[in-house]
């Protein structure tokens, strides 16, 4: 797996907690990359390279809020004057919700929708170009499993990741002649704070950690998988641990998905 991320610029989005905290540290340890490191919280990303022991030639920070999402193309501009060029863009900077459709307020629908897809394909559409320029790329998204299905409590999330399903699907047919490829990832329950810090339906932060969240698959072994996956170049991979066959049950057999989406633990 080493090799392939060997020398590569790769621009990781949420780098400062959870999935993207996990990693930097996977590559900073096993790789010889070169790291972008965005997210809001610009101190919190200089602790995330140091504890990486990344040496200074290694990373740049570069803050980003995917609700300025107009801001995009010069924060690409930026990153590109970081280290000359973009190899691979990791999309996981996102939010979370739970709380009950009819009990959401429509300022948090939209606020999750331009979040989890305005922002996350706005920064695409500013990063491409360059990839392009340079012969190639490969775009990864952080989506969910919450991508392929639905279940209670997370309708505005879900909404938001079935978008990217639809947007990155058109791009990877659209730029299959620049040679940039384009890999969804669909996490199940992995522990990181996601539910801490997603929506309650008033806007508010849950603040709450979910048993599900609590016992799923630690970083440490998702990000492994999950950059195994990104070597092999795939399309779509769903990780984590029994929530995944929704997925396969979602296409084969959806109303019995139905059924056990209505009775399954999803907090």
């Amino acid at each position: 797996m080493n090799t392939y991320f060997n020398d590569k610029i790769i621009w990781i989005t949420g780098a400062s907690s959870g999935i993207g905290e996990a990693l930097v540290m996977e590559l900073a340890a096993t790789t010889t990359a070169k790291i972008i490191l965005s997210s809001r919280k610009k101190d919190q990303l200089f602790v995330i390279a140091e504890k990486a022991k990344l040496s200074a030639d290694r990373f740049a920070i570069l803050p980003l809020d995917l609700l300025q999402y107009k801001d995009m193309p010069a924060v690409a501009a930026e990153a590109v004057r970081k280290f000359g060029r973009i190899d691979i863009l990791i999309n996981n900077a996102g939010l979370s919700q739970r709380s009950l459709a009819m009990e959401t307020n429509i300022e948090v629908d939209k606020l999750l929708m331009e979040t989890d897809f305005i922002g996350t394909i706005a920064l695409t559409k500013a990063a491409v170009p360059y990839m392009i320029k340079n012969g190639g790329g490969q775009i990864v998204v952080i989506s969910s499993v919450m991508g392929v299905f639905s279940a209670p409590m997370r309708s505005a999330y879900a909404a938001a990741k079935h978008a990217l399903h639809g947007f990155f699907d058109a791009l990877r047919a659209e730029l299959y002649k620049d040679n940039i490829l384009i890999t969804m990832i669909c996490p199940g329950f992995i522990k990181t704070n996601i539910s801490l810090n997603a929506l309650a339906g008033d806007g508010s932060v849950h603040g709450i950690m979910d048993d599900t969240i609590l016992q799923g698959m630690p970083t440490e072994l998702f990000v492994k998988k999950m950059l195994n996956a990104v070597r092999k170049q795939k399309y779509q991979v769903a990780i984590g641990g029994k929530e995944i066959f929704g997925v396969y049950l979602k296409r084969f057999f959806p109303a019995l998905l139905a059924k056990v989406i209505r009775k399954a633990k999803v907090m």
